[in-house]
């Protein structure tokens, strides 16, 4: 996707007449308190001042709560603010997220008249069951058609899922993510389900009716999530939960698998796929070279350098890493030219469908 800075104006809960039962947007959006309009404006410009370089497109993106269920008054009030720095040049689009059912052909005729060019749904399952179990008060088929209706009214559609939650398995994961790729969106946004403080997800954990997932078998469920999005085509723009004062291993956090480099991690796991992949295929032996695009050298070292200790410790094989000008989806490893796209197709196409296929 291209490069974009982003103003972002909480409205926590703002809209939502549901409770899911993972969610407090209070503290995951770490705002307690919904800005008034002039507190808004002065956000807005506070913002504009930070962002030197001018040739990078502004969009402000209205975050935390269900946008299109607040009252229809106040909604066009907070978009008005917002159109008055397009109108005048300054910010080029606005971004909101919501609920798929707060979707329709009235909500989106004010959203186009206001140059809102981007919607978020936060989705979070496509099972029936674990919809139901998470409180979130709509069907898997509003999801369809409130993403098609937005399609026609081209406006670009993101899609957010959440993976572990209450009553998930591998198979509803997956079932989620290939499902979400029929839809086609123009990006996703994948996290990790978190039990966060004064949530009923906390008190099922305490009183043992939920398990969160582990911080290693997270990360090995969201590389098969990231795959599929690869596969399709489909950016994933955020993977994890980003760190506030609230979201940090000191916060609100009760339990679950929180990183600050979530993603990372999940990348980085995919790499030592790969390299242990083809240590075999070519029996290397002793040291393995491996040149790579200069971004991705932390992710194949791994967190810690543990993929580094890894195959030290398994294969006695010593990793030496040094930079190519290629293209970021090639290594070379011993001088082997190997295509992370073919791998991921390979995943695909022997593992994962193979997987669903037996289910």
């Amino acid at each position: 996707m291209n490069k974009c800075n982003i103003i972002p104006i909480f409205v926590p809960h703002m809209g939502c007449p549901h409770d899911c039962i993972f969610c407090n947007q209070r503290k995951i959006t770490d705002f307690v308190d919904v800005l008034d309009e002039k507190e808004m404006r002065k956000n807005i410009e506070k913002y504009i001042q930070y962002f030197k370089n001018k040739s990078i497109p502004i969009e402000i993106a209205f975050y935390g709560g269900s946008f299109t269920g607040i009252h229809k008054n106040l909604m066009i009030r907070y978009l008005e603010i917002a159109k008055y720095y397009i109108d005048r040049g300054i910010i080029n689009s606005i971004r909101i997220s919501t609920r798929p059912d707060y979707i329709n052909k009235e909500i989106l005729e004010v959203l186009k008249q206001y140059n809102v060019n981007t919607i978020e749904l936060g989705v979070q399952s496509m099972t029936k069951c674990t919809l139901d179990l998470n409180n979130r008060g709509h069907n898997v088929d509003c999801v369809y058609e409130s993403s098609s209706l937005i399609k026609k009214y081209d406006i670009k559609l993101g899609l957010q899922m959440m993976v572990g939650l209450y009553g998930d398995t591998f198979e509803t994961v997956l079932n989620t993510a290939i499902e979400l790729c029929k839809i086609k969106p123009n990006f996703v946004r994948v996290y990790p389900t978190l039990t966060i403080k004064d949530t009923e997800l906390e008190r099922l954990y305490y009183l043992k009716k939920y398990k969160p997932m582990s911080l290693e078998d997270s990360i090995y469920l969201c590389k098969y999530v990231y795959i599929v999005f690869e596969y399709y085509k489909i950016p994933i723009i955020r993977l994890g939960l980003q760190s506030s004062d609230n979201i940090s291993e000191d916060g609100d956090i009760v339990a679950g698998p929180y990183h600050p480099a979530f993603r990372e991690l999940v990348e980085s796991s995919i790499y030592k796929d790969i390299i242990e992949k083809f240590i075999c295929l070519y029996n290397i032996k002793n040291t393995c070279k491996i040149e790579c695009y200069n971004s991705e050298i932390s992710k194949i070292t791994g967190n810690k350098k543990s993929n580094v200790k890894y195959f030290k410790e398994k294969y006695n094989i010593n990793i030496d890493i040094k930079t190519h000008n290629l293209d970021k989806k090639i290594l070379k490893i011993n001088d082997n030219i190997v295509n992370i796209n073919d791998y991921i197709d390979y995943f695909f196409n022997n593992i994962i469908l193979r997987r669903i296929n037996e289910t």
